[in-house]
């Protein structure tokens, strides 16, 4: 029995005449080159999308992007790793038609690109629509941490840089200690150079060195006003990410619920999404093209500014309410065990008193009503109701009635927030372990969104082809 034997490295091949000959009517390679064709890179703001008249000629945008494009496609983003494909890949030669742009020309071509790069996402969202693939009735907005090019431990808060500082200080003060011992031995024994003595003073030099540095740090932020400050990417964050800490960026996506197609996007470097509601869906909105629109969210989006402003555009959003009342967490009465009666503006406890209005205030530019009873003394219910010694009170937001309008709708379709996580937490989970994106190459906002639209253009690419095929893409372009 012989091994499975391959050709011979000398022996003769006749290969085709053409290289279009190896690319097959199927492979994504042909829907990129006739979808960049079709794009006006002038309009969409490329940068030597116009050729100059002198000069040494620039490579076509649209050249380049084709290679982007391509490389986020298959799990390929390195600019060193795209000249490299440029030269040994059949599909990217066929694509870039022999060219071979170095790195440095490719790298230059993302950062100087961004905004025309994001318009393309858009263009690919336009076509998506031509196609059908959009429902443009429901989608799920999440966010997801993708990690910055930023190590944790150059990332500080004020609160780390004031452990870093008593640290050094308590380390310093016993290098000084020890050095004081050492100084005194050598007076002991006549004089002569101990070399312990001299690495204690280059020791304590080096620490007195980066506790000013420190100290600059600690400056910067109480004067800054601003929480954290990382040193490689400015603009990164460090985040609760499950039971660690990721330094990078909250990426928010609103995704549609027919193919779970990315409409929308942004990046924050907030941990929290609790402000992020209305703005993704009012994108998306507009991204689809829909004067109606029902938005699903986690508990995290709860906010009474955020719904009651997706509510003024005629989005219809499902988000859960957290339970975070204080009474509800030690087992009394939460505010939920109060029924409000619009029609005589009063609440009824659990024991059928009423809550009357006393009066109003403004707290942080929200308007805030206050109710209270009159007799919680004599309630056989105090004990369950309240821990206050006077008479229980509950305030209500201008506009709640909004808030709940949608906890009834929420109570009312279970389903729908069960299928939240279908629509939208799949998006993620493919474009960082299937894709391997689950951190940023680029630094800084700007660079960050160039790089999230290509990202986002590659897992809509790649799901529109499963979905119609590359022929049909095609035929949709003309």
């Amino acid at each position: 029995m012989n091994y499975v034997a391959g050709a011979s490295r000398e022996q003769s091949l006749l290969f085709p005449e053409v290289i279009d000959d190896y690319i097959t009517p199927e492979n994504p390679v042909r829907f990129i080159d006739a979808f960049v064709e079709e794009l006006a890179l002038q309009e969409l703001g490329f940068r030597h999308a116009t050729l100059p008249e002198t000069g040494r000629p620039p490579y076509d945008p649209g050249d380049l992007l084709r290679l982007y494009v391509y490389g986020y496609l298959n799990r390929v983003r390195s600019s060193r790793r795209l000249e490299a494909e440029a030269q040994r890949n059949l599909e990217v030669v066929w694509l870039l038609r022999k060219l071979r742009p170095d790195f440095k020309t490719i790298a230059d071509f993302r950062k100087d690109n961004g905004p025309a790069i994001k318009a393309v996402c858009r263009q690919f969202t336009l076509l998506c629509r031509k196609l059908e693939l959009f429902g443009g009735e429901l989608i799920a907005v999440d966010g997801s941490k993708f990690a910055a090019q930023n190590a944790k431990d150059r990332n500080f808060s004020q609160k780390k840089l004031k452990a870093l500082l008593e640290e050094i200080d308590q380390r310093i003060e016993r290098y000084l200690g020890a050095l004081a011992e050492a100084d005194q031995g050598e007076e002991q024994a006549g004089g002569g150079t101990v070399p312990k003595a001299s690495e204690l003073k280059e020791k304590i030099a080096a620490l007195k060195d980066r506790q000013g540095r420190y100290r600059e740090l600690f400056e910067g932020l109480e004067q800054s006003g601003e929480s954290q400050v990382s040193l490689s990417d400015p603009d990164s964050r460090a985040m609760s990410q499950g039971a660690g800490v990721t330094v990078g960026y909250n990426v928010q996506a609103a995704v549609d619920a027919k193919h779970s197609l990315i409409v929308a996007t942004d990046v924050t470097n907030t941990s929290s999404d609790s402000g992020e509601l209305s703005g993704m869906a009012i994108k998306a909105q507009e991204a689809l093209g829909v004067a109606k629109l029902a938005a699903l969210a986690d508990k995290g989006y709860y906010h009474g500014k955020e719904i009651l402003a997706c509510d003024s555009v005629g989005i219809t959003a499902y988000v859960a309410k957290p339970m975070t009342s204080a009474n509800t967490a030690q087992g009394l009465y939460g505010k939920e065990r109060f029924t409000y009666e619009p029609e005589r503006n009063v609440y009824v406890c659990p024991s059928g008193r009423e809550l009357t209005y006393r009066f109003s205030t403004n707290e942080k530019g929200r308007p805030i009503h206050y109710y209270r009873a009159s007799d919680c003394q004599s309630c056989e219910l105090r004990n369950l109701c309240t821990r206050n010694k006077a008479n229980r009170t509950i305030t209500r937001l201008a506009f709640e009635e909004i808030q709940e309008a949608m906890a009834v709708r929420v109570q009312a379709n279970p389903e729908l927030m069960k299928r939240r996580k279908a629509i939208i937490e799949h998006c993620f989970g493919t474009i960082k372990r299937t894709l391997g994106y689950s951190y940023f190459l680029c630094r800084g906002f700007a660079k960050v969104k160039t790089e999230l639209s290509l990202t986002v253009l590659a897992y809509n690419l790649k799901r529109a082809i499963n979905l119609v095929g590359v022929r049909a893409m095609i035929e949709a372009l003309g």
